[in-house]
């Protein structure tokens, strides 16, 4: 008889563990945890969030690991939910033993015995029934999860997938939405806020049910205090925390450049950024107050780049992103806006690279006239003879286009190209005298990118947002000599700063466009170089709006809230000539406006070596042989400089030489008694 009764049993255990076993079978692989959909993140160069994008269900689901969250957090949300969870494969038998005596003794499910494994497998395979085999479901896929993840990785998937209410998943989500910070930074009562309400997240939100989510909150303080591993008094201070009120938006900045890289890398989930968060903010914040301060319809554009490498490392497009009465969405970084006299210190460069004007030559600002064209200054003043440094810092009209005129309006226009950054002139016209006063259109990204060439003594780097795009070579491009950038650099220092702040500390230049519609600033010291545009982004005028009382405050504020202390401009480079102006070479004493090089037939000419030849040298005995020069025209005496420093030339000699220093471009220039010039670049190699 008990025979029998044991073939039995084991008949039956066979056909249990074996309807077990194809159950088991029939339920098929995990879901594959890749496939989820997050939300794709935009972030700054070390990884901390700009902005989020929701899912493609439209829910905020932010990844998160153990790491992102406050180890505080951590330890409450495994003591009140799953205590046993470091040492249980997946189901924790004494938890369900509770559950189910529970049940029994009140007629109703008081606790459900999940394990934080069981939740995890919910989570990943959503089911609307509350059932046995619902529950054995869920334990046999705890068992799973934990044959394929570490604990750590089971409770990143927690902490990524939990709910929190509406459409809020996972912790990340929820403490930005609710608190304004990410998880690792949660206070006591925040924790605990987080960790009672994925046990019933629409019933408990804090900003609909405020009550019932402080007493579950409250209960999760009670707890841990009940197992000591909170002070009564820390307790006692969290209960008094005041809950949020409302959900908060989402992080969102630098959201042009987060929308313009989403647009760019589809797909990409992170996207990284060169973007500095914290200067970020801050320049978002000056321009959001300076644009309130100058009227409405005003915006505020601010771009601050990392000149050594070309690295944006803040870019404002606007003053507000979701302000509509500012066009907030209109990226006015990469709008083409007229310059104003910001070009002035190009026009001043090419002028000392040719030889032309020395910071200290002396210039003429009187009235003039070219054809049809009179300019004037912006006070309709003259001051007549000033040095270049003096009309540069002043920014003085009528100097600054009579050296146009000598340089010639469609190099500048070339150089600028060449530099990478180009000019856009208004449909059929050709470069003219009015480019120096603004008469063109260039976008901040632009402009800035080639203050940054004067602040790297001549060559400029293409500017780069996106991390991926910093592996791409970007060669430096030529903009002038180093000379001739370090004097413009030495001049602009000087410039006297806005109200009440420090002179000499950074080299900056501002502009105004043709009636009031664009007010600029771009300064630069060290390290850094920022650009600031301010007017209305429709065009209209704006009476009042001027560069030097617009944007130049803005400008040093920017540099005081980067955080940074001001580092010293570059050295000067050799060549450099620092004299007054009684010590200059005479042709650079006193600038000749009206005499084209090349236009008169007893100009100096440079017959050899010919403009943009390429010069092998010849080595003999180990050194270099010197390189001839031979010059016609010109009345003596003459004065030969090869980038920029003085060659000695015998009266009556018409073949002089010099001594290369080595492999690369040289500039010679020849200038005679009347103040002639002629100039050539060759290649020494």
């Amino acid at each position: 008889m008990m025979r029998r009764v044991l073939q039995a049993l084991g008949a039956g255990a066979a056909i249990v563990l074996a309807g077990g076993a194809l159950w088991l079978h029939s339920l098929g692989s995990l879901p594959r945890v890749e496939g989820l959909s997050f939300s794709t993140e935009v972030t700054d160069r070390d990884g901390r969030l700009l902005r989020p994008y929701s899912a493609e269900d439209g829910r905020w689901r932010l990844k998160a690991s153990v790491a992102d969250a406050d180890p505080r957090f951590v330890k409450m949300l495994i003591g009140y939910e799953d205590k046993r969870f470091h040492s249980h494969h997946g189901v924790d038998p004494a938890a369900l033993a509770r559950a189910a005596w529970l049940w029994l003794s009140n007629g109703r499910i008081v606790s459900g015995g999940s394990t934080l494994t069981m939740q995890v497998a919910r989570l990943l395979e959503p089911r609307s029934e509350r059932s046995i085999v619902a529950k054995l479901r869920q334990m046999a896929r705890a068992v799973q999860l934990e044959r394929v993840f570490d604990k750590n990785e089971i409770l990143s998937l927690y902490l990524s997938l939990a709910p929190y209410g509406g459409n809020l998943e996972g912790v990340r989500a929820a403490s930005l939405s609710y608190f304004g910070k990410e998880p690792r930074r949660l206070s006591l009562a925040q924790s605990a806020m987080l960790t009672a309400l994925p046990q019933s997240p629409e019933a408990r939100r804090p900003d609909r049910a405020p009550d019932i989510a402080r007493r579950a909150r409250d209960r999760v303080l009670d707890r841990m205090a009940q197992a000591g591993l909170v002070p009564d008094d820390e307790i006692a201070s969290a209960k008094t925390e005041i809950l949020p009120p409302a959900r908060l938006p989402m992080p969102a900045f630098a959201p042009h450049a987060a929308d313009q890289a989403l647009a760019a890398l589809p797909g990409r989930n992170p996207i990284r950024l060169t973007i500095e968060a914290p200067l970020q903010k801050n320049l978002e914040m000056l321009a959001r107050e300076r644009a309130r301060s100058l009227g409405p319809d005003i915006s505020v554009a601010i771009v601050a780049v990392d000149h050594a490498s070309g690295e944006i490392r803040a870019r404002v497009a606007s003053s507000d992103y979701f302000d509509d009465s500012r066009a907030g969405q209109v990226d006015m970084s990469q709008a083409l806006r007229s310059p104003g006299s910001a070009l002035k210190p190009f026009i001043y460069g090419l002028g000392f690279e040719d030889g032309l004007v020395h910071p200290e030559t002396l210039i003429e600002d009187r009235p003039t006239r070219y054809g049809n064209y009179a300019p004037e200054n912006f006070d309709q003043t003259f001051q007549g003879t000033v040095t270049v440094r003096r009309a540069l810092q002043m920014s003085l009209n009528v100097p600054a286009v009579a050296l146009l005129d000598k340089v010639g309006a469609s190099r500048l226009t070339t150089r600028l190209a060449q530099a990478g950054g180009p000019l856009a002139l208004p449909k059929g016209e050709a470069p003219g005298l009015a480019m120096g006063l603004g008469g063109v259109g260039v976008k901040l990204t632009d402009l800035t990118m080639l203050y940054c060439g004067l602040a790297r003594l001549g060559t400029t780097v293409p500017l780069v947002e996106r991390a991926d795009d910093l592996a791409v070579a970007r060669p430096p491009q030529r903009l002038l000599d180093p000379v001739a950038a370090w004097y413009a650099g030495n001049v602009l220092i000087g410039t006297p700063p806005p109200e009440n702040a420090a002179h000499h500390r950074i080299a900056f230049k501002t502009g105004t466009s043709y009636g009031y519609r664009d007010a600029w600033a771009i300064g630069f010291d060290g390290n850094r170089t920022i650009g600031v545009w301010v007017g209305r982004p429709d065009g209209a005028p704006a009476p009042g709006l001027i560069g030097r009382v617009a944007a130049a405050p803005i400008l040093f504020d920017a540099f005081a809230r980067s955080g940074q202390l001001l580092a010293p401009l570059a050295a000067a480079p050799k060549g450099a000539i620092m004299a007054a102006t009684g010590k200059l070479p005479l042709p650079l004493q006193r600038f000749q406006p009206g005499l084209i090089v090349g236009d008169n037939a007893q100009a100096p000419r440079i017959l050899f070596p010919p403009h943009g030849s390429r010069i092998e040298l010849a080595a003999a005995g180990g050194r270099s042989e010197p390189v001839a020069l031979k010059i016609g025209g010109g009345k003596e005496p003459l004065i030969i400089l090869v980038n920029g420093m003085p060659v000695a030339a015998p009266a009556g000699k018409r073949v002089v030489f010099f001594d290369p220093e080595g492999p690369g471009f040289v500039r010679v220039t020849v200038m005679d008694a009347n103040g002639l010039t002629d100039s050539v670049v060759v290649r020494v190699q």
